[in-house]
C-alpha cells in the first residue's frame, strides 16, 4: 500500500473480492495493522440456490445464516476457511519472498495466488473506486486503495523441502500455471530432506486404488518434462509426482474443502483439534450420500494404517462439490508411507476410538470408531473385509513391480508383519 509521509493510514484498506462460480460471495477488507475482515453480500446470504462457500454456509447446516450475518474478523491471520486455502511450509515461504511480505501476511498472499486457489474461490484485487460504498461504512471511516503492482516475474529462491506446483499439462509437457490458464495437475518435486518421495507416493496411492480406494489419475513425470519451474533446490532425482486436479474439468472449478475449514481450524491445528470419529460424524451426517462416502472413509482408514501413513491429518481428507451445493467425499491424495521417513513412527495421524497406535489396532478399534460417529457397523464391515482382501491379494506381488526403492519395500513389509493379526499381511 502507498502512502505519503504523515498520512494517517490506520483507516485505509485493500480490497478482495471474493466470488464462487461467478456469483460475489462477499468483501475481504485487508487493514494496515493487519486486520482482515470479511463481510459476506446479502445477494448472497439471502440465495437458498447459493452455491456451497462452505459447509458451515450451505443452507441446510445448523446456524449458517447466524454464521454469515456477521463479519468474519481476524488478525494478521484470514479466517480458517481462506487460510487454509494458502500453501504451508516452504512453498509459502517461496511466495512471501516473492512478494517481499511476511509468511504470515496472509491477506496479500491470498491476494497473489486468488485466480488460482484449492477450489471455485476466486479472489479479485478491487479498485478503489469499485469498492461499495457499504463496505467501507462497515468499517467505520475506511478508505480504500489501490493494491501495490506485484510482478509475477519477481524471482524466488528457496532451498525447499518438497514443493507442489499447479501445472498445465501439454503435449506431454507441465508449465506453471497462471492467472489466465488453470492448472490441471499437481505436481510434487523430489524432496531434499527424504529420499525418493515421489517414487513412494505413487508406490502407496497405487495400492491404495487396487484395495478400493477412489483415486484421481496419478502419473511420474520426469523432471526434465517441468518448464518454468521456480529456482529451487532439487536432489539428484529424476521423477516428479503428478496427480491430476478433481478441483478441475478443463477450464471448470470444481468447489472443495478441506476437514480444517469445514470444522474451522488453523493449519497448524490440523494434528490436533479433531478425531477421525468427528470427521466420520460430518461425513455421514452431511454428505450427499452419506453412507456411501462414510463407507469410503472407513477404507480409506484402513488402507491408511495398512500403509504406515501417518500422516492423514484434517487437511488430508476433503469434501468436494460436483453439482456446486452438495457435498461429497472427494477422491484420495496424499498418501505417502511415512514411517520410511520418521523411525519408530506407530501412529495415526487423529485419534481413531481413543487410540493412535497402528499396531494395537483391529476390528474391535473400528466397530467403536463407527459406533462414536453414529455409522451402522453392519455398512461398513464388509468394506473393510473387502479392503483388507483385496491388500493380501493384490499387495505383494504389486509392490514388488513398484518404483518404490527396495528400502522402503522392506519397511512396508515388515510394517505389515507387525499389525495385529486382524490386519496382517503375508508377503
Amino acid at each position: 500500500m502507498n502512502t505519503g509521509p504523515g498520512n494517517d493510514v490506520s483507516n485505509e484498506i485493500n480490497v478482495l473480492k471474493l466470488t464462487i462460480h461467478d456469483v460475489l460471495i462477499g468483501y475481504l477488507a485487508g487493514f494496515r495493522n493487519g486486520r482482515n475482515v470479511l463481510s459476506i453480500a446479502d445477494t448472497f446470504k439471502n440465495d437458498p440456490e447459493r452455491p456451497t462457500f462452505s459447509l458451515i454456509t450451505h443452507p441446510g447446516f445448523p446456524n449458517a445464516d447466524k454464521l454469515m450475518n456477521k463479519p468474519w474478523v481476524r488478525r494478521q491471520r484470514l479466517p480458517p476457511l481462506l487460510s487454509n486455502l494458502l500453501p504451508e511450509g516452504s512453498l509459502r515461504e517461496l511466495v512471501a519472498q516473492g512478494l517481499k511480505v511476511h509468511i504470515d501476511n496472509e491477506f496479500h498472499i491470498l491476494s497473489y495466488l486468488g485466480e488460482d486457489l484449492p477450489g471455485a474461490i476466486v479472489a479479485t484485487p478491487m479498485e478503489p473506486d469499485d469498492v461499495p460504498d457499504y463496505v467501507l461504512s462497515t468499517h467505520g471511516k475506511a478508505k480504500a486503495i489501490k493494491f501495490d503492482k506485484v510482478s509475477r516475474e519477481n524471482s524466488f529462491s528457496l532451498a525447499g523441502v518438497q514443493m507442489k506446483f499447479p501445472m498445465k499439462e501439454n503435449d506431454g509437457r507441465y508449465n506453471l500455471s497462471n492467472g489466465n490458464e488453470l492448472g490441471d495437475w499437481i505436481i510434487k518435486t523430489p524432496s531434499t530432506k527424504h529420499k525418493f518421495v515421489p517414487l513412494n507416493e505413487f508406490t502407496a496411492m497405487s495400492l491404495a486404488e487396487l484395495a478400493g480406494v477412489d483415486t484421481p489419475e496419478i502419473k511420474l513425470v520426469e523432471l526434465n518434462k517441468l518448464d518454468n519451474l521456480p529456482q529451487i533446490n532439487l536432489p539428484d532425482e529424476k521423477l516428479a509426482f503428478a496427480i491430476k486436479r478433481f478441483d478441475r474439468a478443463g477450464n471448470q472449478r470444481i468447489h472443495m474443502e478441506d476437514f480444517a475449514q469445514i470444522l474451522v481450524k488453523y493449519p497448524h491445528e490440523k494434528y490436533t483439534s479433531a478425531n477421525y470419529e468427528n470427521i466420520g460424524k460430518v461425513i455421514h451426517d452431511f454428505s450427499g450420500d452419506g453412507l456411501v462416502d462414510a463407507q469410503q472413509f472407513a477404507r480409506r482408514l484402513l488402507v491408511n494404517m495398512l500403509l504406515a501413513n501417518g500422516d492423514a491429518h484434517l487437511k488430508n481428507w476433503s469434501f468436494s462439490y460436483p453439482d456446486k451445493i452438495t457435498p461429497r467425499l472427494s477422491p484420495a491424495y496424499d498418501i505417502v508411507t511415512t514411517n520410511v521417513y520418521i523411525e519408530n513412527e506407530t501412529q495415526y495421524a487423529l485419534n481413531l476410538n481413543k487410540t493412535k497406535e497402528w499396531y494395537a489396532a483391529n476390528m474391535v478399534h473400528f466397530q467403536a470408531w463407527a459406533e462414536r460417529s453414529g455409522i451402522p457397523w453392519r455398512a461398513i464391515k464388509p468394506h473393510l473385509n473387502d479392503a483388507l482382501c483385496k491388500a493380501r491379494e493384490l499387495w505383494p506381488e504389486a509392490l514388488k513391480l513398484s518404483p518404490m526403492v527396495d528400502e522402503h519395500k522392506q519397511v512396508l513389509r515388515a510394517h505389515w508383519r507387525k499389525l495385529h493379526e486382524d490386519f496382517r499381511i503375508e508377503t
